[in-house]
């Protein structure tokens, strides 16, 4: 199949990562699959001021294109039936904690995010900061090791010139800072077959490695490209 975009590093294909399958000739999986939750945005949006002003703080999903969800995310099928295609190779898988972990879940590390975060969508006063990093397939054990807190340095996730809005607008955008410190614990080719707005493909770009991405929406398959394109351009994506 022809990529949407491939440099030396990168190479990224438009379809269903069921059956563009390319990303499975890869050695370690990174990915930030449909969670399972059927997220829509409930009314306030962070990014957009005129959205906030429009908000429907009822919590019902609103109706225009933007706040259509994402693809997939009704289940967690889409992420088994590719996991089960990776098999028992390393696996980093962000998820929700608010669901059972994948299938062969051996570790659960956390994902911070930034300090604005969660603070629109708080259960007894808690806010929704934190989400699930499950690791799965065959990782070295043993004594020692980094904490499992992945914290992002990130100020805002949602602001106008948060990590969601200047990396393209996708509502589960993940900072750059803690793709590359997953991607610094593994070795050899990256895949992503959930790529999104591209943020796996970024990092490892960045940290010099070779990636393989399948993305279903063409609309972020474009943003992903240009920002690896942007990439090749001036050596790196903030």
């Amino acid at each position: 199949m022809t990529p949407y975009y491939e440099d030396d590093q990168v190479t990224l294909y438009h379809g269903d990562c069921l059956e563009v399958t390319a990303w499975l000739d890869a050695d370690v999986l990174v990915t930030d699959p449909p969670y399972g939750i059927a997220w829509t945005r409930n009314g306030i949006s962070r990014v957009s001021r005129s959205d906030r002003k429009a908000g429907n703080y009822s919590r019902q999903a609103r109706s225009s294109p933007s706040d259509a969800g994402i693809q997939n995310d009704a289940t967690t099928e889409a992420r088994d039936a590719a996991l089960t295609l990776w098999g028992s190779r390393p696996a980093f898988v962000f998820g929700s904690l608010l669901l059972a972990p994948p299938a062969g879940t051996k570790q659960v590390a956390i994902f911070g995010k930034a300090k604005d975060s969660g603070n629109l969508t708080s259960v007894g006063g808690i806010r929704r900061n934190v989400e699930a990093i499950y690791l799965l397939g065959d990782h070295p054990s043993g004594g020692g090791g980094r904490s499992a807190i992945f914290q992002t340095n990130a100020r805002a996730a949602g602001s106008p010139h948060g990590y969601a809005a200047t990396s393209g607008g996708h509502p589960h955008t993940k900072p750059q800072d803690v793709m590359q410190e997953l991607i610094t614990l593994t070795e050899g080719v990256v895949a992503d077959p959930f790529a999104g707005s591209g943020s796996t493909l970024v990092a490892a770009k960045q940290l010099g490695r070779r990636a393989i991405g399948v993305e279903l929406e063409e609309k972020y398959c474009e943003i992903a490209a240009k920002r690896l394109a942007q990439d090749t351009l001036f050596g790196g994506v903030a």
